[in-house]
């Protein structure tokens, strides 16, 4: 089953990294429902495997209570 990483994961899988966020790649089916399920990845049907893949999504921003991002000043008050 393919599917789209949702986020970053550190270590290793087989012995290869796991994939940057944003990246597809093809996983046995248990595991891949595992991980949709646990909200780590998102099923990419018809989408190029891991070699192929697109560049990964941006990265998040913090942004705080407010809406605006977050700054020293803020985490200080």
């Amino acid at each position: 089953m393919r599917v789209r990483m949702r986020v970053t994961i550190s270590g290793t899988r087989d012995g290869e990294p796991w994939p940057e966020r944003g990246s597809v790649v093809d996983l046995p089916d248990d595991e891949a429902k595992a991980m949709v399920a646990g909200g780590l990845a998102e099923e990419a049907s018809n989408e190029p495997a891991e070699e192929q893949a697109v560049n990964p999504a941006e990265p998040e921003k913090a942004t705080g209570r407010r809406g605006k991002p977050m700054t020293k000043s803020t985490v200080e008050k």
